[in-house]
């Protein structure tokens, strides 16, 4: 949080080291793999799920409505929520109504009552969205607490000035007071008050220790991850020693970790400072990303360039950066210096994200937000959506069918993750993921650009104010493919154009000015099931050591026909100690006799089956569900 040529050029291009598998190991249990990391969880798919997006200022009630009708189907890795626990209720801050950031000031870490709901709406919303494939991040503020000398929670308790009942008191804080006026001094940045917000002392070890309860209660409850809020603001040491509380208590549901940490040169604190916590496990936001494509897609830039995109741009590598267009501070002009493209942009925006999307660098973050103007403070300040008490009026607020988006202006919601640009093309990132690099590059030496990601993917993009329509050298194989910009897949048929790509590789695409296309393998018309699908639960216990994961590994395509690499992966919903209940939910064949068995496999590809014959299921009628639940022993 802060406040403030023409000629195509074609062949293999290996802008960085390929990971192989890195984003398709899928954190199913929260435990981070050695030398890799991977998000979220298999729900009607066997492929990982890689991108996940910000509901920023979602009331839990709604996140969980939207894990199921969108973010699930649509193969999202996880949610990242705003801050859950109480915090400083503000009528009006810089002379707008209820701004966003008195999230960012807590006043304990409760969960009975914050601006999104109370602790029952959001153990509901974790179990829901887990249920459904998508993962909770929590954006979690332990660098300080609010700020001012007191006032009313959002629960309708009083604080006061280093002194917040049952929790903190002076002793907790940095002394003396300051504030952060040097960033070329690391201490004045970590032991100074950030935007007069009372600064913890983290290097107390009581202060630690709360900290690490109360993340380790929202592990408990079920969630998969937090985004460490003004991680730049505690020391390295402080901050590794409450990931290694939290990692040391959580077990096999160890949570993943995403720091930010803003990083400009001449600063004495730099995001490589924190790459080594958590065994080396954590991974940092990169705000350098989304300020090189401000220059490139809006700031007078070629996407020609973008060729070589990535670490020599001197980004930091890719395992360990959380890639971003805009988030909830830089849409705002918060957080540092530099543009950044945002919903304002329009189709620019989409086409940076798309961009995002299909480009292999980073974790990507996408961002969904609520409608803002950007001229003051008050401006940015302004909170979202409400009613006349200044309870939240979510998007799903009395519109049972569908969520109200789409809505630019001040007082609605924009939801740019449902703008079918965007949201398609998180399934062709997990479509593509297995192929790490870049092949088949073009461009026409100014604002077109097209490339593939090897036999998986190819993308069209084209921010000039002519449409593009030519044959593109590809490496997907012939058949059939839905542009999933122009339209939608589904069970093997498109609402958009069809692709068709011949037995040489080639594509005749076609992107509208301002516009892309895009195919992936994931989207092959036909590829459907003749007798339709049903949807199968699939639900073990069983025990692990750490670093491994479970899988339901069996007879049809779905399942991996028995190659373990392919298995559909599982996601840890509960459990004590090593043994857990794991649950995956697949679209079978339906009405067929199918045969199945659960393995486990770890970070270096080593695989345990389950002994004994294969278990069988017989799967429903078509659009029908059913679950199956087993032991492992």
């Amino acid at each position: 949080m802060q406040r403030s040529s023409n000629a195509p050029r074609q062949g293999l291009i290996r802008p960085f080291p390929s990971f192989c598998r890195q984003f398709a190991l899928v954190l199913a249990t929260s435990a981070t793999l050695a030398g890799s990391w991977a998000p979220g969880a298999a729900q009607a798919q066997t492929t990982a799920r890689t991108a996940f997006v910000h509901l920023f200022e979602w009331k839990w009630t709604d996140v969980a409505k939207e894990c199921e009708t969108y973010l699930g189907p649509k193969g999202f890795a996880a949610v990242q929520v705003s801050p859950p626990n109480e915090h400083h209720w503000v009528t009006s801050g810089d002379g707008a109504p209820y701004p966003w950031w008195m999230r960012y000031q807590p006043v304990s870490y409760h969960l009975d009552r914050s601006r999104s709901g109370t602790r029952a709406e959001f153990q509901d919303m974790v179990n829901r969205c887990n249920a459904a494939g998508v993962g909770i991040y929590v954006d979690a503020v332990i660098n300080h607490m609010s700020g001012g000398n007191g006032g009313t929670s959002s629960a309708g308790r009083s604080w006061s000035h280093h002194n917040y009942p049952g929790l903190y008191g002076s002793q907790d804080f940095h002394q003396p007071v300051c504030s952060i006026t040097n960033y070329g001094d690391a201490n004045n940045v970590q032991n100074c008050e950030l935007s007069g917000l009372q600064d913890l002392n983290t290097g107390s070890s009581y202060v630690r220790a709360k900290i690490a309860d109360y993340l380790v209660d929202l592990a408990s409850m079920g969630v998969k991850g937090f985004r460490v809020d003004a991680a730049k603001h505690i020391s390295p040491g402080d901050l590794g020693a409450i990931i290694d509380n939290v990692n040391s208590r959580t077990g096999a549901n160890k949570p993943f970790w995403f720091l930010e940490v803003i990083g400009a040169a001449g600063e004495a604190v730099q995001p490589s400072q924190y790459f080594a916590l958590g065994n080396s496990q954590v991974t940092v936001t990169e705000f350098s990303y989304g300020k090189e494509l401000y220059g490139k897609f809006a700031g007078g830039g070629k996407l020609a360039d973008l060729q070589s995109f990535g670490p020599s741009w001197n980004l930091m590598p890719s395992s360990k950066a959380v890639a971003f267009v805009d988030n909830h501070d830089k849409q705002r002009g918060h957080g540092g210096g530099g543009g950044y493209v945002t919903y304002h942009h329009g189709s620019t925006y989409d086409l940076a994200n798309i961009f995002m999307l299909a480009w292999p660098y980073g974790y990507p973050a996408l961002m969904s937000s609520y409608g803002f103007n950007r001229s003051s403070s008050y401006d940015t300040s302004y909170g979202p959506p409400h009613y006349s008490d200044g309870a939240t009026k979510g998007p799903w607020d009395g519109n049972p069918s569908s969520p109200a988006c789409f809505d630019p202006s001040v007082g609605g919601w924009v939801c740019e993750h449902r703008w079918r640009g965007i949201g398609n093309m998180v399934a062709f990132r997990n479509a593509t993921v297995d192929n790490w690099f870049v092949s088949d590059w073009w461009s026409n030496g100014n604002n077109q650009i097209a490339f593939g990601r090897g036999d998986k993917g190819f993308v069209v993009i084209n921010k000039e104010g002519n449409a593009l329509t030519r044959s593109f050298k590809t490496s997907l194989p012939a058949g059939q493919y839905c542009d999933v910009i122009s339209g939608d897949f589904n069970n093997g048929t498109c609402t958009g154009s069809i692709v068709t790509v011949d037995a040489g590789g080639y594509a005749m695409m076609s992107a509208p000015a301002n516009g892309a296309a895009a195919v992936h393998v994931g989207a092959r018309i036909g590829d459907q099931q003749p007798g339709g699908y049903a949807s199968i639960s699939f639900n073990v216990t069983a025990s692990t050591v750490w670093g491994q994961n479970v899988f339901v590994v069996g007879n049809v395509a779905a399942l991996g026909n028995w190659t373990p690499t392919s298995a559909a992966a599982m996601t840890w919903l509960s459990g004590s100690g090593s043994t857990g209940h794991w649950r995956a939910t697949v679209q079978l064949p339906a009405n067929t006799s199918l045969q199945y068995k659960y393995i486990k496999r770890d970070g270096a590809g080593n695989v345990v089956w389950e002994s004994g014959s294969n278990r069988i299921v017989t799967t429903p009628a078509p659009g029908a569900a059913t679950a199956v639940n087993d032991a492992w022993q």
